[in-house]
């Protein structure tokens, strides 16, 4: 079990950038494979990047590739992402994800049963 709280989200111009936060709650984090996916308007639940239980590998959406970067601090029970050149189709509600020994494909949304509440990212065009 395990809950988590997104933070970081608001208002960015395009072209601009910003950093989100998914804080965890226990002491096993580093067993926890994270990921995050996001949520258009009238769109269905999109995955974006995953990361490891230690950090070492990491995958992302072809559409954020070059882009965003995931991160981790296990001491700090902490994930990160971190949005550069943020585009206007980038707008959307960004959820935290985590699955520890996850079973299916990591761009699945069925693969992690932990989510948070999600927090808006809103980009201006």
């Amino acid at each position: 079990q395990v809950q988590l709280a997104e933070s970081g989200g608001g208002l960015v111009q395009a072209g601009g950038s910003l950093g989100l936060s998914c804080a965890a709650s226990g002491r096993t984090f580093s067993n926890y494979a994270m990921a995050w996916f996001r949520q258009a308007p009238g769109k269905e639940r999109d995955f974006v990047a995953t990361i490891s239980g230690s950090g070492g590998s990491t995958y992302y959406s072809d559409s954020v590739k070059g882009r965003f970067t995931i991160s981790r601090d296990n001491a700090k029970n902490t994930m990160y992402l971190q949005m550069n050149s943020l585009k206007s189709e980038d707008t959307a509600v960004y959820y935290c994800a985590a699955a520890i020994r996850p079973a299916g494909s990591y761009y699945r949304a069925t693969t992690y049963p932990y989510w948070g509440q999600g927090i808006q990212v809103t980009v201006s065009s």
